[in-house]
């Protein structure tokens, strides 16, 4: 289909790799639990632009690039660390009531997610080994099917974010009714993105 060796595998990994724990996700809830169902929205389509940023830079080379210069590669790994290291001790310094550490208006959401995930080097690297397995260059149609490949991974990431954003959603509104329970998945979330940072950064 469209040079694609088994686009039902294709659609599989994709789903898998959409629901593994990472700083994309962990964007997208907390983007949800500040800013409802509009906030959780822009932060997915965030993600999504973020994927295609990468994924077309796969496709282009860039990620080549990347790999074959280690200080390129270091620069945007310790650029991806820091953002996240600092968004996270943003996060562990709130106390019960402190105005949210992201903005609330949708398009900072937006901003958010697109540059935690755009600030990820590994995720360009995926794409550069992943789209090889499910290419059949016998019957590739060049960027006929490279666009197939993006068009599905951005609507299974609508539709994956769609899900977990109704279902952070409805958990957020009991987590409001109670401040301090807020107070304490901020330092949870905090101490996530702290992690997410320090291995994106030293555990290669």
């Amino acid at each position: 289909m469209f040079g694609i060796a088994d686009y039902g595998a294709f659609v599989v990994a994709i789903i898998v790799f959409l629901a593994i724990p990472g700083p994309g996700n962990l964007a997208l809830l907390t983007a949800t639990a500040k800013g409802g169902v509009r906030g959780g929205m822009a932060a997915t389509l965030g993600v999504i632009a973020g994927d295609q940023v990468l994924l077309w830079s796969a496709v282009a080379g860039v990620a080549a690039l990347l790999v074959a210069s280690p200080s390129v590669f270091s620069a945007v790994q310790w650029a991806g660390a820091a953002y996240l290291v600092g968004l996270g001790f943003a996060l562990l310094k709130t106390k019960i009531g402190d105005a949210p550490v992201l903005n609330m208006a949708p398009h900072h959401y937006f901003r958010q997610a697109l540059l935690i995930t755009v600030l990820n080097p590994k995720a360009i690297v995926f794409y550069m080994a992943f789209f090889p397995l499910f290419v059949t260059p016998a019957i590739h149609q060049g960027l006929l099917t490279f666009g197939v490949m993006a068009a599905t991974i951005a609507a299974l990431t609508f539709g994956y974010g769609l899900v977990a954003v109704l279902l952070a959603h409805f958990l957020a509104a009991r987590v409001r009714a109670n401040p301090l329970i807020g107070w304490v998945l901020n330092k949870i979330a905090g101490l996530l993105l702290i992690g997410f940072g320090l291995k994106l950064a030293f555990f290669k």
